[in-house]
């Protein structure tokens, strides 16, 4: 109940039971706030951003400043990981109600047995792409042979390499990876590395515009890359045991974020500008429009935002088993719920 109703009910009841005596008035005038006041109270949910404040958060910072949480019944509490598996291995220990993860590392922890699950997707096809300068002599995937290709070191790379390159006609062994951290967009405006691989098209390629340096890309998809979720919404079994009305509420509330942040993303972006971490994190105004541009129709679905399919989940761990990214296959009914109504 919001709180201007409340405050209008108990003046209300005050008004109606002076006119009964100044001593009942105040036996009930002290026991009324009380019985509000414990019906008003909010539920307290934690979630982690899988990064620093940008763009694909801003429904979450839009669902917070228009009170969408708390008509909801909720105390949402946002935290920045220091690392990035700290969302995913938080929420597996119940040390977080929420955290922003990976469908792919979903997979891998389910597979070695951490009772982690998704919730919601929230991006729904891969941002992760390979980029190279634009005005590169790679064409396509099977031009990377011979190249030095950068990537922060991470196995899941390797594995779109190998099946981006190999389903284009080309020789994946004959690709150079070379690990460069997350210093990704540097190491090919330095020509350290010819492409990289780990940038995401949201972040690494409006930033180096930005710079002036214009870039172009393969999307993993078009080369057989399952259309893998990148950003979902985990939480661990027993948290979706206790508190899965709660879950529920946050994602309602969510939800009115994002559609806000489709109607009026400009007013969405202000907001996330307004509670971005300046002194950690500080963003480019210029570069989060480009970037909620791009994350628009990745976070679209004809369902309802955050929907899961099976066959998606499916493909992705088909993929995965495939190339050695996990040993054995976790059950379906084990790694997502759909909380979409």
């Amino acid at each position: 109940m919001k709180k201007w109703l409340l405050s209008s009910l108990f003046s209300l009841s005050v008004v109606a039971l002076a006119a009964c005596g100044g001593t009942e008035e105040q036996s009930v005038e002290e026991e009324v706030p009380a019985a509000l006041e414990e019906e008003t109270e909010l539920a307290e949910i934690d979630i982690m951003l899988d990064w620093y404040p940008n763009a694909v958060h801003s429904y979450l910072y839009v669902a917070e400043e228009k009170g969408f949480f708390e008509e909801e019944g909720l105390n949402v509490n946002i935290q920045f990981p220091a690392n990035p598996t700290d969302p995913i291995n938080l929420a597996a220990a119940g040390q977080i109600t929420l955290g922003i993860s990976y469908q792919p590392d979903v997979v891998t922890a389910r597979a070695n047995e951490v009772p982690v699950k998704s919730v919601a997707a929230i991006v729904r096809s891969p941002l992760n792409h390979t980029v190279f300068l634009e005005d590169s002599e790679i064409q396509t995937p099977s031009d990377l042979e011979g190249k030095q290709l950068g990537y922060p070191g991470i196995p899941l790379n390797e594995a779109i390499v190998k099946t981006i390159v190999t389903n284009d006609g080309g020789n994946p062994d004959e690709v150079q990876m070379i690990d460069v951290g997350f210093e990704l967009g540097s190491s090919i405006v330095s020509e350290q590395v010819d492409a990289v691989i780990g940038a995401y098209i949201n972040h690494e390629v409006p930033m180096l515009r930005h710079n002036g340096h214009e870039t172009r890309y393969f999307d993993p998809v078009e080369y057989g890359v399952p259309s893998f979720y990148e950003l979902v919404l985990v939480t661990n079994d027993q948290t979706w045991e206790e508190q899965e009305e709660e879950i529920k509420a946050f994602w309602r509330a969510a939800t009115k974020g994002y559609q806000f942040m489709v109607e009026q993303p400009d007013e969405a972006l202000a907001i996330l500008l307004n509670n971005q971490d300046e002194a950690n994190f500080p963003l480019i105004e210029e570069v989060e429009q480009e970037s909620l541009e791009i994350l628009l129709p990745k976070m679209e679905s004809e369902v309802g935002f955050g929907s899961q399919d099976e066959e998606n989940w499916q493909e992705t761990i088909d993929w995965m088993l495939e190339f050695g990214l996990i040993e054995k296959e976790p059950a379906l009914s084990d790694i997502f719920v759909n909380i979409v109504e």
